[in-house]
């Protein structure tokens, strides 16, 4: 959330409905100095890729409702919010939840699998999802991130 509320807020204080890449950077990096341009840079990505907003032409446009985002006083984005999405790790929680059983057990679960049926050479953001499809839990939000961790490792 707030990822959200990051990127909500260079539109409300400037009062526009679409904001050029550098106006962004400005204000993020140097007049609110929250983060370095770097650091803006990815917080714009994580944002396109969260599909928070969308940016074609250089031009950054939000993909929510910005006026009903409430900006806490105060606010200031935390380094969490350009760490890459855990998604074996949110699918685990989702699966866990689902069954009403620990993380542990699923992660348990989630390694037998992988040992027993697939000799282990299943990666377990395979072995996730189909432990997911077999308890009817869904997962196609994070099956673009799930795809691509499963690519880096090849």
């Amino acid at each position: 959330m707030s990822l959200k509320i990051a990127m909500a807020a260079p539109f409300r204080y400037l009062r526009k409905g679409h904001l050029q890449k550098s106006e962004f950077i400005f204000f993020v990096a140097i007049d609110r100095r929250w983060m370095s341009k770097e650091e803006a840079n990815r917080l714009l990505a994580r944002a396109v890729e969260a599909g928070l907003v969308s940016l074609e032409g250089g031009m950054i446009s939000p993909r929510f409702d910005v006026a009903a985002v409430e900006i806490p006083l105060g606010f200031k984005p935390t380094p969490e919010m350009l760490a890459p999405p855990d998604a074996l790790g949110d699918l685990v929680g989702r699966i866990a939840r689902h069954r009403g059983v620990e993380n542990a057990a699923i992660v348990a679960e989630l390694n037998a699998l992988v040992r027993d049926r697939f000799d282990g050479i299943l990666q377990a953001e395979a072995a996730a999802v189909i432990l997911a499809r077999l308890h009817g839990v869904p997962f196609s939000d994070l099956l673009p991130v799930l795809k691509e961790r499963v690519a880096q490792k090849k």
